[in-house]
């Protein structure tokens, strides 16, 4: 289990699901896509559209186009999200 990052500020949050643990399966606000005082994730860190995020109940760290605001054509949106090795 990862610590959280030190970036990680509960003022700066995003509700989006956790690909890993999926804590938010069941809970209704959720599954309606509104707002959930429970299932938000930490928002470290954005560039335009993609999102740096940390989910505070497993710690995992992903990255998640949101294709809101986008300012880079689909295929830098498709490369950029993917994992660098």
């Amino acid at each position: 289990m990862l610590p959280l990052d030190p970036q990680a500020d509960p003022g700066r949050r995003a509700w989006v699901a956790c690909p890993k643990c999926a804590d938010a399966q069941g809970c209704e606000p959720c599954e309606e896509r509104r707002t959930c005082s429970t299932h938000w994730r930490y928002l470290l860190t954005n560039t335009g559209s993609l999102l740096h995020l940390q989910c505070p109940a497993c710690t995992h760290v992903w990255v998640h186009e949101s294709g809101f605001g986008a300012t880079r054509s689909v295929w830098n949106r498709i490369v950029g999200a993917l994992p660098r090795l």
